[in-house]
């Protein structure tokens, strides 16, 4: 076999024991499968008309005074809105979640492993944010399993219609296949523009928010989320 040949064939090969052993590690179920065989084609085409790629890593941004969840894609180093899915209920006001059974849902900076992935959800299919994070832990919130899933039923989740997140898993299964271990996921209560803020400047979050709109505006100038860090109870960022 020729070097070059013989150089391709291993990197093919490398390539394909990688996406076996993602494979192996992320949860799935007889129904899992089947959605994402029928969702797999119908994403990758929209992806390509967008000059983008379904196995590139991913970040997720939610809105919840205007009830959005944004999917943005890796793209030459930066990321590209791909897509802004309607949230169709979310639990709460706005304000983080600060304990168990307050039936408010977070907000925060939090990532996800594919561990963290459920595709045996009560609600169709889900992914666990990762709340509490270290920030929540730090001010002694409490709670678990607080998700974003199907169902379009929320007790502090962040719920969506079952063809939405059937989107939504597919294009976080792809992107663990591809390589990428975790992504990010930025909750805010409200789009942090200086008009929003000004107009929420009464409200007890008022800090904490001032505290998300550091990260929240990196993003905004980057279009790289950042490396979220927690140092004296509060939020620090670092640019990638």
């Amino acid at each position: 076999m020729k070097p070059i040949i013989k150089t391709i064939a291993i990197l093919i090969i490398g390539l394909f024991l990688a996406d076996i052993s993602i494979a192996a590690d992320l949860p799935s179920t007889r129904k899992s499968r089947r959605i994402l065989a029928k969702v797999r084609p119908i994403l990758s085409q929209e992806l390509l008309n967008q000059g983008l790629s379904l196995n590139s890593p991913i970040f997720i941004r939610i809105f919840k005074a205007s009830k959005e969840l944004e999917v943005w894609i890796e793209n030459s180093q930066k990321f590209k809105l791909f897509k802004t899915y309607k949230l169709c209920t979310f639990s709460g006001l706005l304000g983080p979640k600060t304990q168990i059974d307050d039936l408010q849902s977070p907000e925060g900076f939090y990532h996800v492993k594919p561990d963290q992935l459920n595709p045996s959800s009560r609600y169709h299919l889900s992914f666990n944010l990762g709340y509490p994070n270290l920030y929540d832990i730090a001010h002694g919130r409490t709670g678990s399993a607080l998700m974003v899933h199907g169902g379009c039923v929320s007790i502090g989740c962040y719920a969506m219609t079952n063809e939405t997140i059937e989107e939504i898993y597919t294009i976080a299964d792809a992107a663990f296949r591809g390589g990428q271990p975790f992504f990010r996921v930025h909750i805010f209560p409200f789009r942090m523009t200086k008009k929003n803020m000004e107009q929420h400047k009464r409200s007890e979050w008022y800090g904490f928010w001032k505290n998300l709109k550091q990260g929240y505006d990196i993003f905004e100038n980057e279009k790289k989320p950042p490396n979220v860090m927690v140092k004296n109870k509060q939020y620090v960022f670092e640019k990638i």
